[in-house]
């Protein structure tokens, strides 16, 4: 009865009015998001449980609900909010080097303790429509429309050739990662990375090179 009596408190605060500080649903999405992270960290993508990440937060499953139509949607949505600090897209003024280094990152945080969680998601696309919806709308169109606008200050400075269409040259960089994800068929390296930077850029080079931006 105690443990029901405080849980029932939390959610009661959860709805309640608050004072000086973030917003009550700030704070909630937060918590929500905190405990999916940790649930998905400690038994998997595949076992976590809408009810578990409820219990953690002190929510409701209704206030889940209310934000994230499914349990893949706020799991992937608090792994990108995780993970995006350690991959920023630089801007150096060398496309080149920017390149390589958002490709090196995302490689690095693929072989590293979260790369598992990725791949998991990944794989889980593949045959559950319900986790692709979540996967694009949580990850692949916030990520790239970060990347398009990186691309887009390139190519008005001059660094990558104009005309380029943005959705081609993303498919173009990180399609080969996601290939070796899926099928492991080759390592992940940053030699890879770097040769997938090397390769690309040849076919995106301004027609004069500016040697500020490609060098």
């Amino acid at each position: 009865m105690a443990i029901e009596r405080a849980a029932k408190m939390i959610r009661v605060e959860e709805d309640s009015p608050k004072g000086r500080g973030r917003p009550r649903d700030e704070e909630a999405r937060q918590r929500i998001l905190d405990a999916a992270l940790e649930v998905l960290e400690e038994v998997g993508f595949a076992q976590v449980t809408t009810e578990a990440i409820a219990e953690r937060a002190g929510a409701s499953k209704a206030t889940i609900y209310r934000w994230w139509p499914n349990k893949a949607a706020v799991l992937i949505e608090a792994f990108r909010e995780a993970v995006s600090p350690e991959l920023p897209f630089p801007d150096t003024g060398c496309a080149r080097k920017d390149i390589q280094l958002q490709l090196r990152s995302f490689v690095n945080m693929l072989t590293g303790r979260r790369g598992r969680i990725f791949a998991a998601f990944l794989g889980a696309t593949q045959n559950d429509a319900e986790v692709a919806a979540a996967f694009r709308a949580s990850w692949l169109t916030p990520r790239r429309t970060e990347a398009k606008s990186a691309l887009a200050r390139k190519i008005e400075r001059g660094e990558l050739r104009r005309g380029l269409d943005l959705d081609v040259i993303l498919d173009l960089l990180y399609g080969p990662i996601y290939y070796r994800v899926l099928t492991g068929h080759g390592p992940l390296t940053t030699e890879y990375a770097d040769q997938l930077a090397d390769a690309a850029l040849r076919g995106l080079a301004p027609t004069k090179p500016m040697m500020n931006g490609l060098s």
